[in-house]
């Protein structure tokens, strides 16, 4: 079992910016790609940013040149970088980690998420 912990939400003004971040723990031997979500009310959930092991990193269009997602590999954890922020921003926005669960000898693959966090931004 992996479990998300996710942090750094609030309000803050167009403009500004917000820093997420995601620690995954439990039985994990290792993690293949670290992803953000957003979903606004009555909108899909959609892809934020997402960065693979080798530290290869996309954005929606949206957010290019505004976020910027990183990870720290030894603490499991994945950040995102918000600045200028825009109203449209405005979402809950959730974690997710791929990976495998076990160890060397026995291990199955995982998807997890975090519980959310709101993001607003007011104009």
């Amino acid at each position: 079992q992996v479990q998300l912990v996710e942090s750094g939400g609030g309000l803050v003004q167009a403009g500004g910016s917000l820093r997420l971040s995601c620690a995954a723990s439990g039985s994990i031997f290792s993690i293949n790609a670290m992803g953000w979500y957003r979903q606004a009310p009555g909108n899909q959930r959609e892809l934020v940013a997402r960065i693979i092991s080798g530290g290869s990193a996309n954005y929606a269009d949206s957010v290019k040149g505004r976020f910027t997602i990183s990870r720290d590999n030894a603490k499991n954890t994945v950040y995102l970088q918000m600045n200028s922020l825009k109203p449209e921003d405005t979402a809950v926005y959730y974690c997710n980690v791929d990976g495998y669960s076990g160890s060397y000898y026995g291990s199955r693959p995982f998807s997890s998420w975090g519980q959310g966090t709101q993001v607003t931004v007011s104009s």
